[in-house]
């Protein structure tokens, strides 16, 4: 797949009968396009199976495609090239669902908002990346610290004088630091986080959000929704449907994670399709 000057790999998992309704997997991290335990080919593969293409790529400089890898709030392009593809491969599939991990689930979010896509009738966000240094602090003394002090072995271990109190207290020090409000800057640039709001808000079609419930970086997204007023309410919204996969990690690593999240993933599917 050409994409200013680079060239993308991809693979369409193609149903006998395609539906109306595709997907585009925006792959982020440190991945490619079969994803942490092959959970991307093992999700393609189950929704071709009830009748849904999927397209799942690497975008510019990531796995097999070439140039320089491309951060993922500027791989717009990318995405528009993965859908173009799949309609040409798929011509009866009229609208597609963006799906992504991390930041693949905000660099599609980030499309959304961008593009203005018409074919984009649907968002599937895994754990999405908010990360700043003021919702990592907020995170991790909540979810982190404050849990420690509940656990029998972190007494154990200080009673014991197994725990290095010197470095954890260096870090909770650095968090504390990091809520400090900075100094108000003359010209503020949008931040991702804010533009990730906008795009959700304005978005008019039907969002799932999944999230991993032991995940830091799923928390780190409840503590931005909660507290920067710019996604005050968005969770809220009818079009959006949540699903928490109880102790799953961030990759879905166990076979009951990953199929927990596969069969939510196609019922929503298949409710949108109805719909678009």
């Amino acid at each position: 797949m050409p994409c200013a000057g680079a060239s993308l790999v991809g693979i369409i998992s193609q149903p006998e009968q395609p539906a109306t309704l595709g997907m585009v997997m925006v792959v982020g991290g440190p991945q490619y396009r079969v994803g942490s335990h092959r959970q991307f080919v093992l999700l393609a593969r189950c929704l071709a199976s009830a009748g849904f293409p999927v397209m799942r790529f690497d975008h510019r400089g990531l796995g097999d495609s070439s140039a320089e890898r491309m951060p993922f709030d500027a791989i717009h392009a990318d995405i528009s090239v993965a859908l173009d593809t799949l309609q040409r491969a798929c011509p009866s599939v009229q609208s597609v669902v963006l799906w992504g991990l991390c930041d693949g689930a905000s660099a599609a979010l980030l499309y959304s908002g961008q593009r203005d896509d018409p074919r984009v009738a649907g968002l599937c966000l895994l754990n999405p990346w908010v990360r700043s240094d003021v919702t990592l602090a907020r995170t991790r003394i909540k979810h982190y610290y404050a849990g420690r002090l509940l656990e029998p072995s972190f007494w154990r271990r200080l009673w014991q004088g197994q725990f290095d109190w010197r470095t954890s207290l260096a870090d909770l020090w650095q968090s504390l630091q990091a809520l400090r409000p900075e100094p108000p800057s003359t010209q503020p640039e949008p931040s991702f986080q804010h533009n990730m709001a906008l795009a959700l808000r304005h978005f008019p079609g039907q969002v799932l959000l999944l999230l991993s419930e032991r995940d830091y970086t799923a928390k780190e997204f409840l503590e931005c929704a909660q507290s920067d007023p710019v996604w005050q309410g968005l969770l809220q919204r009818p079009q959006l449907e949540r699903v928490d996969v109880a102790d799953a990690d961030h990759t879905f690593s166990r076979v009951i994670w990953r199929a927990a999240a596969e069969q939510a993933v196609l019922g929503w599917m298949r409710r949108l399709e109805v719909q678009v």
